[in-house]
């Protein structure tokens, strides 16, 4: 490489960089659960219609204050009520309601008047309030918890509020909050998730970039033990991760919680193709060519073993398309981009440096080179000599991996989503324990023939169908119609609680339907649609997971269509629960799909390479191995598989197969030199292993980086990859020789 073409590479990079310096601080962070809802599905399309008729049902923010020696204290509730009044202020706030506001309509023989729910001035009545209260079903578990130490202040916001305003509420709610000097709190909530979810991604890609950077530090040193080696090396893989975040935010790519991924990947794939670059480099030099045919030999043979590599690996990541989530397809095409951005960016920048180089500015050489081609020439002579215990090691695993994904668990939960120790976790499990939790469940009721929703026998429907709800202890906050004739017959008995039922009567019944519209706070406007022929009875579930909730929602089914008439009413269960649990139904399917894509096309890129169907059958054997064990993994230790687990096939199966293209392509270099099977398998052993070998070990110690995340999905992946692509270096060394000898 002329001097000329190094300092217009090396000029060229550099306006790249800057430019993607400047673009790292137009990153944009996202997080909302409608990222997850599965696209082009007839479920969600009817929930969007629901929604249109009503309302969504996750606008609201919930601040639960706690006090352990209980509610009931005139000091607490003037603190609190002071606090849920000036709670109307804050921005993109519609409405505040809280126990201390809410007052029960009382009959009058003049007109109906209000009583408050809590006499906040008359702590002598605070006995009664509490007995009164706690009998009420509206109350428990929506306003106060069941023991009577938290009081809940409901604050319905804006639909689908976006990640700014969800930012600027709860910092204004935050700064509300230090007027007060409660004792605990707990927030719960469509914005509360948002700011946290997001605050977490922005700490996972700095720690796991901080963190494997310094990984990829220490195996420089080791590997080169050279100032230039180690500052080529790392000067590569930098600028690779520089000009991928750049591209993501010139692009206005938005980042979500699987983005913690991101440092990783690029760091990895870059640290591998550098080591392989490298490494060849070094040995031409150390064979007597010159720097510029060293350099020549590098690109030739290395260049488009890694550009074949890298196109396996995107491919991998391109799979993902084929999914129905939008942040799977999103992290697929990214990581894809990546790859290839790290590709060009060694092949081009990193050769150009090189080239200014000798082997011993790059890299020691010393006893370490005669340890690693000794120890690839006793792993070659293994294969040699016990090909039966490799191939009955094999079957064993395959079986075994089979077993495991038979019993691969879909019970997706919300809570294993959420950072650990975190005060968000914290906070969902206080809602889900102590309150209705932050799961909607929502069921659209639609009459049939002449009957509107205020008809008598529709609300007796709906009320049956409730009262069937209220068996289930991890459904609570059901709300719907009955609730305001409920309210009625209660005003119209002297608000005893006793008296919280539907009228009995039909005249009853029509009677109330004229004192609606004189009480305003039931008016029905989100519990009836405008054209009184769709009703709703909204609800929150605990976070039982996936897999349970489907098999409630099919015995609820068998009920209905047992109980309910359905000359009358026709129920339809929708909400956002409902249809984000059907994503574990669509990764399945795309999984599987995206998978035989992506080895569908591989395995024309091999054909294209090798031009031998043999080589095809050998090189996607032991990469399909990896897959499998991978989903053995998942069903022995029963990890849910889930959107942010789905994606660890594709990265395996995409960087699994870099090995091996590495080692066949030194393979038919070797036989196209004349050399003969064996001869051609050890050299590949000597020559490629030891790059092979240290690859995999940076994949293995770099995704266990994971392991320092508070994700939890991003764990699992972690571990789960490392562990895998250990195997799959296994498989490439000790079975590729066997099938070869086998084969060809």
């Amino acid at each position: 490489m002329t001097a000329k073409y190094r300092r217009t590479i090396i000029v060229l990079f550099l306006f790249l960089a800057a430019a993607s310096g400047y673009y790292v601080f137009q990153l944009k962070f996202s997080f909302d659960f409608e990222q997850f809802f599965p696209d082009g599905d007839e479920d969600l399309a009817f929930f969007q219609e629901f929604t249109k008729e009503f309302e969504t049902d996750d606008n609201f923010l919930l601040v639960g204050v706690r006090r352990s020696e209980g509610v009931f204290d005139s000091a607490f509730l003037a603190k609190f009520h002071d606090f849920s009044l000036k709670s109307r202020n804050l921005p993109h706030v519609q409405k505040s309601q809280s126990l201390t506001m809410v007052e029960y309509p009382v009959k009058t023989p003049f007109a109906i008047t209000t009583t408050p729910v809590i006499h906040l001035s008359q702590p002598d009545r605070y006995a009664q309030d509490k007995k009164r209260i706690l009998q009420d079903e509206r109350f428990v578990h929506n306003l106060i918890s069941e023991d009577a130490t938290t009081l809940v202040l409901f604050m319905k916001i804006i639909n689908s509020i976006q990640l700014e305003n969800a930012q600027e509420l709860m910092g204004e709610l935050e700064t509300l909050l230090t007027e007060y000097d409660f004792e605990e709190t707990h927030f719960l909530g469509r914005p509360y998730f948002q700011k946290e979810m997001v605050a977490m991604q922005k700490r996972e890609i700095a720690v796991s970039t901080i963190i494997s950077g310094i990984l990829v530090t220490l195996i420089m040193f080791l590997i080169f033990r050279r100032f230039w080696g180690i500052s080529v090396a790392l000067l590569s893989i930098s600028l690779g991760m520089l000009l991928f975040l750049g591209f993501l935010g010139g692009a206005g790519r938005e980042l979500n919680a699987m983005a913690a991924l991101y440092p990783v990947l690029m760091i990895i794939v870059g640290t591998s193709d550098v080591i392989h670059i490298m490494s060849k480099y070094v040995d031409e030099l150390r064979k007597g060519f010159d720097r510029r045919n060293a350099i020549r030999t590098t690109i030739r043979e290395i260049g488009l073993a890694t550009l074949l590599t890298s196109m396996t690996t995107s491919i991998g990541f391109a799979s993902l398309l084929s999914s129905r989530i939008g942040p799977i397809r999103n992290f697929g095409i990214n990581a894809a981009v990546g790859v290839m951005i790290a590709y060009l960016t060694v092949v081009i920048f990193t050769t150009a440096v090189l080239s200014w180089f000798h082997s011993n500015q790059i890299v020691k050489l010393g006893k370490g080179v005669s340890f690693w081609e000794e120890s690839m020439r006793k792993a070659y002579r293994y294969t040699l000599r016990a090909p039966k215990t490799i191939i009955a090691g094999t079957v064993v695993v395959v079986l075994l991996s089979l077993f495991g994904i038979s019993i691969i668990s879909t019970n997706y939960n919300i809570t294993s989503n959420l950072p650990r120790g975190a005060k968000i976790t914290n906070d969902f499990l206080f809602f889900d324990d102590q309150l209705a939790g932050f799961r909607p469940m929502e069921f659209a009721i639609f009459t049939q023939g002449d009957y509107e929703v205020r008809d008598f026998e529709v609300v007796q429907e709906i009320n049956k169908l409730e009262n069937h709800l209220r068996i289930f202890p991890f459904i609570r906050a059901i709300n719907s119609i009955t609730t305001v004739y409920k309210s009625i017959n209660q005003m119209n008995n002297g608000n005893n609680p006793s008296a919280y039922t539907l009228p009995e009567s039909e005249a009853r019944f029509t009677r109330y339907q004229q004192t609606i519209d004189q009480v305003p706070q039931m008016n029905m406007n989100i519990l009836v649609s405008k054209d009184g022929e769709k009703a709703r009875i909204s609800s929150r579930i605990d976070d039982i997971g996936a897999d349970r909730i489907k098999v409630f929602e099919a015995e609820l089914k068998d009920w209905m269509d047992a109980n309910i008439d359905s000359d009358i009413i026709e129920v339809v269960s929708t909400g956002t629960g409902v249809i984000v649990d059907k994503n574990s139904e669509y990764i399945r399917d795309s999984l599987l799909q995206g998978l035989g894509l992506a080895i569908v096309i591989v395995s024309i890129l091999m054909m294209l390479l090798f031009r031998n169907v043999k080589m095809l059958l050998i090189s996607l054997i032991p990469n399909i191995l990896p897959l499998l064990f991978a989903g053995g993994l998942l069903g022995f230790l029963g990890i849910e598989l889930e959107a942010g687990v789905s994606i660890t096939f594709a990265i395996i199966f995409g960087i699994a197969v870099d090995d091996t293209i590495h080692f066949l392509s030194k393979y038919k270099l070797a036989r196209d030199k004349g050399l003969d099977m064996e001869a051609a398998l050890e050299i590949t052993f000597t020559e490629t292993g030891k790059a092979i070998v240290l690859t995999s070990i940076i994949l293995f110690f770099g995704f266990l980086v994971m392991l320092f995340s508070i994700h939890p999905p991003s764990v699992t992946v972690g571990l789960l990859i490392s562990v895998t692509l250990f195997t799959a270096l296994i498989a490439d060394l000790l079975l590729i020789p066997i099938l070869i000898r086998k084969f060809l």
